[in-house]
This record gives C-alpha cells, sequence and structure tokens, in this order.
C-alpha cells in the first residue's frame, strides 16, 4: 500500500472511469425516448467503465503523492479571539433571511398569460396569412400535438378549416397560456433585475429549443411543418408582453415581512401585549 512521505501527501489518483460510468447510465436513460441501439451502447459502456473503476481501487488503490508546502511557507495558526456577535434582524442593513420578500400575485401571471397568448396568436396568425395563404394553417400545427389525423395531413389538409382542430387549439393555447403565465408570475420575482431580458428573450429561446428536441424525437414530420423562425418570434412576443404584465402588477409581500406571532399563527391582541 502506498503511504504518504514527510514531504508529501497521499491521494486518489484522478480517473475517467467514473465519468465513463455516468454516460453509459445516461445513454441507457436516453434509450427510452431514442432507439434501443443507444441503450445497448449505453449499457456496454457502464459496464466498461464499472471494471475499470473497480481496478482503480481493487486490489490495491491507485493514488499520487502530492508534495506539501514547507513548513516555513505555510499559513500561520489562526489566533483564537472572543467577541460578541450582534444578531442581524430583518431590515437591518437590507439583511433578509428569505428570498423574494415580494412577489408577483398570481392573478397577473393570469392577465400576462391570456394577454400573452393573443399576442403570440397574432404572430402565428400573421406567418399563415403571409405564407402559408391560411389562416388555419398555424391553428392546425397547434392541433395536429394532440389530433394524430391532422399530424398525418397534407399541406393542403393543413390550410383547411377544420372545426375541431380549430377548438382543440385554441382551448390548449388558452390553458397553456395561463400556464405559462403563472410560471412567469412565480419565477420572474426570483430572477435578477432585467425581466424583460429574462422572461422576453432568454426564457422564450429555452423554451423553443426544448420543444424542438421533443418534437424532433417524438415526431419529425410534425416538426418539419413548423417554421422555427417565425415560432421563435411568436415565443418572444409572448414573453415580452407577459413579462411586462406581469413586471408591472403590484408585489405582494411574503410572510417574511410579517411579525414573528403571525407567522407563527398566534392570535394575540395588541392591548394584551402592552399590558405584559
Amino acid at each position: 500500500m502506498n503511504k504518504s512521505g514527510p514531504d508529501s501527501h497521499a491521494l486518489p489518483a484522478p480517473t475517467v472511469w467514473p465519468m465513463v460510468v455516468a454516460l453509459g447510465l445516461t445513454l441507457v436513460g436516453a434509450a427510452l425516448v431514442t432507439h434501443v441501439v443507444v441503450g445497448i451502447v449505453g449499457l456496454a459502456l457502464a459496464l466498461i467503465g464499472g471494471v475499470g473503476w473497480w481496478y482503480q481501487v481493487l486490489p490495491e488503490e491507485q493514488v499520487e503523492h502530492v508534495p506539501l508546502v514547507p513548513f516555513a511557507e505555510r499559513a500561520k495558526p489562526i489566533v483564537r479571539v472572543s467577541a460578541a456577535v450582534e444578531h442581524l434582524e430583518l431590515g437591518e442593513a437590507g439583511h433578509r433571511v428569505r428570498l423574494p420578500i415580494e412577489v408577483q400575485p398570481l392573478s397577473a401571471g393570469v392577465k400576462g398569460g391570456l394577454v400573452a397568448g393573443v399576442a403570440m396568436a397574432a404572430v402565428a396568425l400573421a406567418y399563415g396569412v403571409l405564407l402559408q395563404r391560411s389562416l388555419w394553417y398555424p391553428i392546425n400545427v397547434l392541433a395536429a400535438v394532440a389530433m394524430p389525423s391532422m399530424a398525418r395531413a397534407d399541406v393542403p389538409e393543413l390550410r383547411a378549416f377544420n372545426a375541431t382542430a380549430v377548438v382543440l387549439g385554441v382551448v390548449a393555447h388558452g390553458i397553456v397560456s395561463i400556464l405559462v403565465g403563472l410560471l412567469y408570475a412565480t419565477i420572474l420575482p426570483m430572477l435578477p433585475r432585467r425581466h424583460a431580458l429574462w422572461g422576453g428573450l432568454i426564457a422564450p429561446l429555452l423554451w423553443t429549443g426544448f420543444l424542438w428536441a421533443l418534437l424532433a424525437l417524438r415526431n419529425p414530420v410534425l416538426a418539419a411543418r413548423v417554421d422555427w423562425s417565425w415560432f421563435v418570434v411568436s415565443q418572444i412576443a409572448f414573453g415580452l408582453v407577459a413579462g411586462f404584465v406581469v413586471a408591472r402588477a403590484t408585489p405582494i409581500a411574503t410572510m417574511q415581512t410579517w411579525p414573528l406571532r403571525v407567522r407563527a399563527g398566534m392570535h394575540v391582541s395588541i392591548e394584551r401585549d402592552e399590558r405584559q
């Protein structure tokens, strides 16, 4: 067994095998939404990495000796000093125990989601009229997510009116808009300033990338029917409007600003407090 010397310290030797095992297990999980070959490759990598990791520690652990700094060059011992500590309380020097102190009301998220949904729909309908010569094309493409028959439809069918697709598309768009609006009202107060940047640009780009990857895996035919440049524009329109409406709402103070007895659920009158 390797032991540390007076001028060095033994540490576990660096190894790549744990990362190989992690990559293999990740590919095994990815096989659930991709292809069985991906899972086979991942399982092979996990087994190879496990064997390599085994021989890294058994029968003898692989170590490397790290030289120690000479005593003369080491930091001096810390001298212990006894001193009183003043505890901060809420409100002193901006000290906060729980963030955020204020949040946006959920009603602002609902309102922002509905208004932003209208703005997003306007951009999508403009794309349908200008590029597809049909007001129904973007609605039918949206409904195709839940309608297998519409997902297999050709371009002329997507440009035609379909009552079921219109009802399904409008309902789905409204529900998703409200849910995303509530998400904006919940998350935006916890982000740094520049809500227009986070909600109007960063979040729509991340959301679009996620949808593009998911749709390309699950339904590549439908993904090919989506004009992703216009989709990004519509998502940015949604994010800007939703972020603006949510940010303009009057914030609500959280329980952090309440007195301790109120947060604890104790109903004590002021007169009783003064008598005590």
